[in-house]
């Protein structure tokens, strides 16, 4: 049982109503920065809570509800979902199909949990426009587009965010993750990493498989390309501290007796400062060149793709989220973690004004599913978290968070 207000707590009809709205959610998930059907929900929900709406970033929609003097907060959600065929078994299973940016159509799924986010923050809105005599202030509700591109939150400032929304104290946001329903996990400072996505394009020259002295072999040459970028974590990078190296996906030739004209592999990396992400791709640049000029190929053509920025918690402000959050559901059901090597846009929202944020996880799974050895992770045809206490547990975790800023 939570121990917020009695004004803050959902009653059955609005723990329904959540559950009806995550099983809509759920079933019609949107691309990134497609999220055109879910900004109107999500802007119909807020208008009849009474806030003020703006749309920002193409498909994002911020609500403002300003209840008196007192301090600004933020709250952030994503709402996009991703090119993935949902295998679930649910009966609220997505169906839905999308097109990406090339015009190729694909089933899309709700395959992070940004349904569960976006169902609970629309439900904390509807909580506080229904609880004004127990708190003042002025919250920023951020519904995001394109988290999983790495597109939304820099699009929103580049929109104007700041200068159209007032500017709060600290940004909050959270994530479903795959532990245990009704549990709240963080970390202090480095919460989860930066990540450069990488294509890169080999250049070679083509010849029949049986006169490779007429040749430039490009798969060769991404063969020690993608070696010798594997000694760069193991070799160059101080080994207290954390650095991921990941060759994604490798594509060259048509036909196994023709040595290609090209080939192309894309590249990930994490890191969690700037001092080794600059180390990591100087060092890739490298090798990608020396490999190119000792194969006696033309310089390859590195493409960058998209850039997440680092996910930091204020260890003060997280300090006092987390002394809210264990006093709204208890000592035993909020623990810290190590920093994640998974990487959220959510951390430019806040470098964008200089203002401190705090991010959390919060669990989605029952004991059992935890038990069976077989745990569906975000990104999974099989991520379904299950209903309850996941989402109550989003919406009570927002809720303490908010009122340890803005409670009356």
């Amino acid at each position: 049982m939570t121990s917020l207000p009695q004004h803050f707590r959902l009653t059955a009809d609005q723990q329904d109503r959540l559950h009806d709205l995550y099983r809509h959610l759920h079933a019609h998930p949107e691309l990134s920065m497609q999220e055109h059907k879910t900004a109107a929900l999500v802007d119909e929900r807020l208008r009849a809570c009474g806030l003020e709406t703006f749309a920002c970033g193409g498909t994002g929609v911020v609500g403002i509800l300003s209840n008196g003097e007192g301090p600004t907060v933020a709250f952030r959600a994503d709402t996009d979902g991703l090119p993935i065929r949902e295998d679930t078994g649910l009966p609220y299973a997505s169906t839905a199909t999308g097109a990406l940016e090339d015009g190729t159509e694909v089933p899309v799924m709700h395959g992070c949990g940004h349904d569960t986010h976006t169902a609970a923050l629309l439900t904390v809105a509807e909580l506080f426009a229904g609880a004004k005599s127990h708190w003042s202030g002025t919250i920023v509700f951020i519904f995001q587009p394109g988290e999983e591109t790495a597109a939304g939150a820099k699009a929103m400032v580049e929109d104007g965010l700041w200068s159209k929304a007032p500017r709060p104290e600290v940004i909050f946001g959270q994530h479903v993750m795959p532990g245990l329903a009704g549990t709240i996990q963080y970390a202090a400072g480095h919460t989860m990493s930066q990540a450069d996505s990488w294509k890169v394009t080999l250049y070679g020259k083509q010849s029949h498989g049986s006169q490779p002295q007429d040749a430039v072999d490009p798969i060769v040459l991404g063969a020690h390309i993608i070696t010798r970028i594997q000694t760069i974590v193991s070799r160059e990078i101080d080994p207290r501290r954390a650095a991921v190296v990941t060759v994604g996906t490798f594509h060259g030739g048509l036909k196994e007796n023709i040595i290609p004209a090209s080939a192309e592999f894309t590249l990930n990396i994490r890191t969690f400062d700037d001092d080794v992400r600059g180390r990591v791709l100087a060092a890739l640049r490298r090798i990608i060149k020396a490999e190119a000029e000792a194969s006696n190929a033309p310089e390859p053509t590195i493409e960058e793709l998209y850039t997440f920025p680092r996910n930091y918690n204020d260890p003060a402000a997280t300090a006092a989220a987390v002394e809210a959050l264990r006093g709204a559901l208890g000592e035993a059901n909020v623990s810290e973690v190590e920093p994640l090597m998974g990487s959220e846009d959510f951390g430019t929202l806040a470098e964008a004004i200089d203002v401190p944020s705090v991010f959390w996880f919060f669990g989605g799974h029952s004991e059992e599913t935890l038990a069976s050895g077989s745990v569906p992770v975000n990104h999974s045809p099989f991520f379904g978290p299950v209903m309850e206490p996941t989402l109550s547990t989003g919406v009570e975790a927002a809720v303490a968070a908010l009122l340890s800023r803005v409670g009356a």
